[in-house]
């Protein structure tokens, strides 16, 4: 948080610089890194301050920040100042040192983003950031729309070679792409103009310090990814256990993923409601537990695939691995529910306002979900899809299997008693 001009200086002053060094700093930041005892930073950033500064210089250990408690620990009682790119609490090093301290004076710096879409004449808010600074590049493909306008932050001279080659896997060859380089500074550079397709694979790699621009086009005979739930059963990789496309949007809506939120999928299968929970919105975070090894690394190829490698994929029976997770707020049983005490622990799991949802198609889960809802109230309900076949010369309707489903929501005041009803 950052304190009114006049506030007592902070034990921890982090500055914003840019690829213009100290030349690019207003007074406030010179002033502060000059009085700093001790200034920490990455090796290129301690580089561009001038002698002036007099105080000790840290480089950033790697891994960075489980050394951050460490650091500002040793040097406690010191002024100390820390160096960060850009604005430090967009995707910076301040959020890892307000969760530290509260004694944090931030003085923010033009970010490399707002440098991209000044050059390039992009609201900002139009725009929507991807980082892949320290993450997998697939996390960008849950990104993709056609017509949508995407700044990716490098985390290196490879990065767009990898941003491209990732297009074209996943059937955006066409998207316009442009890397901006050194934004801010002296060598300031923005490549020319190329599609994914046309990317040159040999191009020399240019400045690690970069953001690649794309200007989202779908191939057109690429599949079609919507950002709702429901994506095409094509989209996945599956063996045939897998929750199909409209059971599939039906199970979401009724899970009501929202920011923040943890899931457990429980008999993942091919993990598309997990995966399809996390594309709902960045923070979104899932837990998918599965016992077939193959389907575990199935699971995996499929978050991968769709954008969300964050998703964890525990190999296990439950209820037995269910003590190691995390506590979640929502809970998804797609298979297992036969296993004994496999409904009691996931409703023990739930903490006050969490949600629970059971699907199946068997005559033996379908008695233990009616169970479930006499004991513990909620909505039980049956879907059924039909779909339109061939028929001789003619059009019929074929018949899925009906799906039994049991939506239940715990009452927020109780921590393990039942529920008197689903929130809708």
């Amino acid at each position: 948080m950052t304190p009114a001009p006049d506030a007592p200086t902070a034990a921890v002053t982090v500055v914003g610089l840019g690829a213009d060094g100290w030349a690019g700093l207003p007074d406030a930041s010179r002033t502060a890194l000059r009085e700093a005892e001790v200034v920490i930073g990455g090796p290129r950033q301690l580089d561009l301050l001038p002698p002036e500064c007099t105080g000790q210089r840290l480089a950033w250990p790697s891994p960075l920040r489980p050394a951050v408690p460490g650091l500002l620990a040793a040097h406690a009682g010191r002024r100390i100042a820390v160096l960060a790119s850009g604005d430090p609490m967009f995707y910076g090093i301040g959020r890892a040192l307000a969760e530290e301290t509260g004694a944090l004076r931030v003085l923010p710096h033009p970010s490399s983003v707002s440098y991209a879409a000044a050059r390039l004449g992009w609201p900002l808010e139009d725009v929507e950031v991807v980082t892949l600074v320290g993450r997998p590049a697939a996390r960008l493909a849950a990104a993709l729309h056609d017509g949508r306008r995407l700044l990716v932050l490098s985390a290196d001279a490879t990065t767009p070679g990898e941003v491209a080659a990732l297009l074209r896997d996943r059937g955006f060859g066409p998207s316009r792409m442009r890397v901006l380089e050194q934004l801010g500074g002296d060598r300031e550079r923005t490549t020319d103009e190329a599609t994914a397709d046309d990317w040159p694979g040999g191009r020399q790699p240019g400045d690690p310090l970069n953001i690649v621009a794309v200007e989202c086009r779908r191939a057109p005979d690429a599949l079609r990814l919507g950002a709702v739930p429901g994506l095409p059963d094509e989209a996945y990789e599956h063996d045939g256990q897998l929750t199909k496309r409209h059971i599939r949007a039906a199970t979401l809506g009724v899970l009501a993923p929202a920011p923040g939120e943890l899931l457990w999928d429980i008999g993942g299968g091919s993990g598309s409601i997990a995966v399809e929970w996390m594309r709902t919105h960045p923070s979104c975070r899932a837990v998918t537990v599965e016992r077939d090894p193959a389907r575990a690394e199935r699971i995996t190829r499929n978050a991968d695939r769709l954008g969300v490698p964050g998703l964890r994929v525990v190999t296990g029976a439950a209820p037995a691995v269910l003590a190691e997770l995390p506590p979640p707020h929502a809970v998804f049983i797609g298979g297992g529910l036969t296993a004994p005490g496999l409904l009691d622990a996931c409703w023990e799991a739930l903490p006050g306002g969490g949600r629970l949802v059971a699907n199946t198609v068997t005559l033996e889960s379908e008695a233990l979900l009616a169970d479930a809802h006499r004991r513990h109230g909620g909505e039980l309900v049956r879907l059924a899809v039909a779909h339109a076949v061939p028929v001789g010369g003619f059009t019929g309707w074929r018949q899925a299997m009906p799906v039994t489903q049991w939506a239940v929501r715990k009452t927020p005041d109780t921590s393990s008693g039942p529920s008197s009803g689903a929130d809708r």
